[in-house]
């Protein structure tokens, strides 16, 4: 209304209201259940495939040993890294989307059932036993009642990816759908339609979330088991059993490239890729690649690190502060990360600044979500503690508050910076710049030159398998005392 703000760059709420009266009917009520239908059949079938998966390696402990590596290895490459060279082999059509989709809901099915029947009480094994259960009552009334837990979890956890993918791929490649949308509203100016793609994207986040919740209260209704104490795992570093899958299908996929059974421009051998990685790094333009991406990836991740944990201790601490901002963030989480990008382009432009913002809006939430639940769960004896001996807010939140909330805030920081990574991935796709593995990636989408792309796959897998282990050992270092 002061004009503090471009029309055209903030329009107004009413202006908002007056366009979702026609863009609606006319156009999002077209395209949404494109996405939907889209999006159906990927947690379908993602689920379908994780459930099979996940049992496959709980239940076979010599299956668990052969694709256990090679899965992990997978699980290593964020989903937005496959899109370049999918898009190569399956090009930008139904076949792609459904892919990722597939893959991005696998994972944490898979996960979390194998960890389920990894966790399944001895005790309910041998009573099973010792009243000769039949297969199907055993399944029935033993097993499936210890697994609902982590199946829900892993669905839930699915479907927050599985929508995430969603609209990152119907942002790069798409004519159809909720994602087309926001680049077509985006690339005309109209920051109205925007808005309103990006508030239906959250309402319809938040109504899946809670309805999973929902769910989950109303089928999970029996007391969760106590935890026992904390075991490092004692796996040697490297197991051979595990590796043998692994390198029998690089030695077939080096053979069929070699005898012409593959076409070396989309399949290229796994000696050409690392001739490509070894050639990028002796130039330099890997280095260089690498290192920006690097770069960018902490500082968009220090800053929404800091807002995240500043806004977690206020939020978790003050109960006026949680009561005031909670409801407003529980409501910008419910929007895929992605559907922001149209917005912070309009805002920041299509520089570094755009660019950072997202990175830091990627990790924000995570240390915040974990921040707030350490500061929840503080012990209240450290509380009192500080009262008798009247220490400073400083020293209080030194030597009290930040030692007990370390284990939920060392979750949200790892998986701030796995987030901050593929947000620096995404930014690169979408918000091109000279140097970044992502815009090297597209650069080599766009030039067919498959080998390229795969070389920035491992990169990205690479440095995620390195950012989660440097986490998890300064977690160690910094609380030897839970591991005693």
């Amino acid at each position: 209304m002061h004009g503090w703000m471009s029309e055209q760059i903030l329009p107004s709420p009413a202006t908002v209201l007056g366009t979702a009266q026609a863009f609606i009917p006319q156009d999002l009520l077209d395209q949404l259940p494109v996405s939907l239908w889209r999006l159906a059949i990927g947690l379908s079938g993602g689920i379908v495939t994780g459930i099979l998966l996940g049992s496959l390696f709980g239940l076979s402990h010599r299956t668990n040993r052969l694709l256990m590596p090679l899965f992990t290895v997978l699980v290593q490459i964020p989903t937005l890294a496959w899109i370049p060279l999918l898009m190569l082999w399956l090009g930008i059509g139904e076949a792609l989307k459904l892919t990722i989709l597939i893959k991005a809901v696998t994972v944490p099915v898979a996960v979390y059932i194998s960890a389920g029947i990894g966790e399944l009480p001895p005790k309910l094994r041998e009573m099973a036993n010792v009243l000769r259960l039949p297969a199907r009552v055993y399944l029935w009334r033993v097993v499936l009642p210890a697994l609902l837990p982590y199946l829900m979890t892993g669905i839930r956890l699915a479907f927050s990816q599985g929508w995430v993918s969603l609209i990152a791929v119907e942002l790069l490649a798409s004519s159809e759908g909720l994602g087309y949308l926001l680049v077509e509203s985006r690339q005309l100016f109209m920051l109205d339609q925007v808005y309103i793609c990006v508030i239906v994207i959250g309402l319809l986040g938040f109504v899946a979330e809670k309805g999973l919740q929902w769910l989950t209260d109303r089928w999970v209704h029996w007391p969760s088991p106590v935890a026992g104490a904390i075991t490092l795992p004692s796996a040697k570093l490297f197991d051979l059993h595990g590796w043998l899958l692994t390198c029998g299908l690089l030695m077939v996929w080096q053979v069929a490239s070699g005898e012409g059974w593959l076409n070396s421009a989309f399949f290229p051998a796994p000696s050409q890729v690392a001739e490509t990685l070894a050639a990028g790094f002796i130039h330099g333009q890997f280095s260089l690649d690498l290192t920006a991406s690097i770069l960018r990836m902490l500082q968009g991740f220090a800053i929404g690190a800091a807002a995240g944990g500043l806004c977690g201790l206020a939020s978790g601490g003050l109960r006026w502060v949680d009561r005031l901002v909670t409801p407003f963030f529980s409501g910008l989480r419910s929007v895929a990360i992605f559907a922001w990008l149209p917005l912070i382009t309009a805002w920041f432009g299509l520089g570094e600044m755009a660019r950072l913002a997202f990175i830091a809006i990627a990790s924000f939430f995570p240390v915040l979500l974990a921040t707030r639940q350490g500061m929840i769960l503080l012990p209240p004896v450290l509380l009192e503690t500080s009262k008798v001996l009247r220490l400073p807010p400083l020293s209080k939140l030194r030597y009290l508050i930040l030692p007990g909330i370390l284990p939920e805030l060392f979750t949200g920081l790892r998986l701030g910076m796995m987030h901050a990574w593929v947000g620096t991935t995404g930014a690169e796709y979408f918000i091109s710049s000279g140097e970044g593995i992502g815009s090297m990636m597209m650069r080599a989408q766009q030039l067919m030159a498959a080998d390229r792309v795969m070389a920035g796959i491992a990169l990205i897998a690479a440095v995620a398998a390195v950012i989660s282990f440097l986490i998890r050992r300064l977690e160690q270092r910094l609380m030897r005392w839970r591991y005693q």
